[in-house]
């Protein structure tokens, strides 16, 4: 049972990112993605969700990384599908959904190092510079793409009939 749950969970979390990357790269490029989001949201708020499946005895960092992840999630969504990207929720949305794109990169990340083993050796304990410049990296990148996104993202309202 351990052993589907976590394949569901690494699965969707890996849907998430690619599709994340599609979402953040197309919002650099002007453009909405409207199958792309949908598909970067509702994979992202599953594998958040999913986390929580996992046996557990205290509340741990990814539980906690999960609870942020999971309110970030629903202002985005809010952002997006109740406010339509109007006004400041433009923004509030690039900023929100590169959050929880981060977020999920910035887990992998750490997942990373704690399981392959050549990332593991350079960094036994996540305390190792390897591991600290790897995600201060990522942070970083993170921190130009949501600017660099905030200021270009400026799409074309939907039309209703």
């Amino acid at each position: 049972m351990l052993f589907g749950i976590t394949l569901v969970h690494v699965a969707l979390s890996l849907v998430g990112i690619f599709s994340g990357f599609v979402v953040l790269f197309g919002m650099l490029a002007g453009k909405r993605l409207d199958g792309w989001t949908a598909l970067f949201l509702a994979t992202t708020v599953a594998t958040s969700a999913t986390g929580f499946l996992f046996p557990f005895h205290q509340l741990l960092p990814s539980h906690k990384v999960g609870i942020i992840s999971l309110v970030v999630l629903a202002i985005a969504i809010l952002a997006r599908y109740g406010k339509h990207l109007t006004g400041a929720w433009r923004w509030i949305y690039v900023v929100t959904a590169s959050i929880a794109l981060y977020l999920n990169v910035f887990v992998g990340v750490f997942q990373a190092f704690e399981k392959v083993p050549a990332l593991k050796a350079l960094a036994p304990t996540q305390s190792e510079p390897p591991f600290q410049v790897a995600q201060i990296t990522v942070l970083v990148l993170f921190v130009v793409l949501t600017i660099v996104a905030a200021i270009k993202f400026r799409p074309q309202p939907v039309r209703t009939a």
